[in-house]
């Protein structure tokens, strides 16, 4: 009897998830543990490993499907001395998404001169696909004469024609815009802040640190790393490593800035679980960094650029994305003098981190040039008020304008 591969479950909360890319195909000789799959999440796209040796023998969701729910057969794998007509007959469980939606029926017409379509099944030939986009087509409303309703250059051609011709209009120059279709990550991301802007009540308090200190304390650090025979040095600590650094050490100040509401009770966390912004294609993730207060500034810094690599490889696991307690976006290094960011539910707060420049302040009555930073705290205003924001910021002010008292 062939083995059963099955959409795997890489959270308690998955329901489904997109089938991005086989990795085998059929005919191909496996071994268990050898990846060969991958799946598509909210978050992040995970491996699927196969479960026992043999020849992957059918492949039974193809490349590229969304919404696969979880548990489904996705492909049979053969056992030894097992001949591929014996998969012919053989009818795996079939799951329907709890999620799902029904599809809804699109008439062969005209849609309008954008040309995305919502249906990421349809059939075409690479050719007719680049020049649907360059007419400015939508497939949706295009009717295949290929095989199995494949849609190919001459449909293409003759549906530019017959819509010309029908409506009398000037189609849009193609080089007027281009659709780029929405992944799931970028689906869950416009859901969840949309959520996030509709029912907490933000607020804002922003302050401008003095950041020459911090500066002269990452050069020291980095100039103080032991370097291997190759050179490479032991650690380079960056800018937003002390930040972070320095976030931990200000929420145990302030600890109800680290925290989440709900209608009965306000939860204080005791851990400090900062989640850091990083930018990914089709949107951005948080990978976290745990128990941040109780780490070095090495420790830190390590952590961040492995996470930050598995996040834009697509390679972290769910637990190292899920349950953070603080979150950190910076975009300092994009040139980036002043912005404001959207609360991250559950969490309470979320500090915006712009870039550090140098301008004139006053000091003891001189004009004198110094770095300075701008950062804006994003609170959910149901349980973090005016003065808890402010008391944060004043203990995060003190570890950044004067960083030794990290090390202490």
């Amino acid at each position: 009897m062939p083995i059963e591969i099955f959409m795997p479950a890489l959270s308690p909360t998955m329901k489904e998830g997109n089938l991005a890319k086989w990795v085998k195909k059929e005919g191909d000789k496996i071994k268990a543990g050898e990846v060969i799959a991958e799946i598509e999440t909210d978050k992040a796209t995970m491996e699927v490993e196969a479960v026992d040796e043999g020849i992957l023998g059918k492949i039974l969701i193809a490349e590229g499907t969304e919404n696969v729910a979880i548990n489904s057969c996705i492909a049979l794998i053969l056992e030894e001395g097992e001949d591929k007509k014996s998969l012919e007959n053989y009818a795996p469980k079939i799951i329907t998404p709890v999620t799902a939606k029904e599809e809804k029926k699109i008439p062969k017409q005209v849609q309008d001169n954008n040309p995305l379509t919502t249906d990421n099944k349809i059939k075409s030939s690479p050719l007719a696909k680049r020049i649907a986009k360059e007419e400015g087509i939508s497939l949706a409303g295009i009717s295949g004469s290929g095989p199995h309703g494949r849609i190919i250059k001459d449909d293409i051609l003759e549906f530019a024609k017959s819509a010309g011709s029908k409506t009398g209009t000037v189609r849009r120059n193609p080089q007027e815009s281009y659709a780029i279709k929405n992944n799931n990550i970028r689906k869950i991301i416009a859901k969840r802040l949309l959520e996030s802007k509709q029912t907490i009540p933000h607020f804002y308090l922003s302050c401008e640190f003095k950041v020459d200190k911090l500066l002269e304390l990452r050069t020291a650090l980095n100039e103080a790393a032991e370097h291997d025979e190759n050179g490479n040095p032991a650690y380079k600590i960056s800018v937003n490593d002390l930040i972070i650094k320095a976030t931990a050490m200000a929420l145990k100040k302030a600890p109800q800035a680290n925290s989440s509401w709900s209608d009965d009770a306000v939860l204080i966390y005791n851990n400090i679980d900062i989640a850091m912004a990083v930018a990914i294609d089709g949107g951005l993730i948080t990978p976290i960094i745990r128990n941040t207060d109780q780490k070095t500034i090495q420790a830190i810094s390590k952590e961040t650029k492995e996470l930050a690599k598995k996040a834009r490889d697509g390679k972290l696991q769910p637990e190292e994305f899920q349950g953070g307690t603080f979150s950190i976006s910076n975009l300092g290094m994009y040139g980036i003098d002043n912005f404001t960011a959207i609360v991250n539910p559950p969490q309470s707060c979320i500090l915006a981190v712009s870039r550090s420049i140098e301008k004139p302040v006053v000091e003891h009555g001189q004009i004198k040039i110094a770095h300075m930073m701008n950062v804006t705290l994003s609170s959910d205003h149901r349980l973090v008020d005016g003065a808890i924001g402010a008391e944060f910021l004043k203990a995060l002010r003190r570890y950044i304008e004067h960083p030794i008292l990290m090390l202490i």
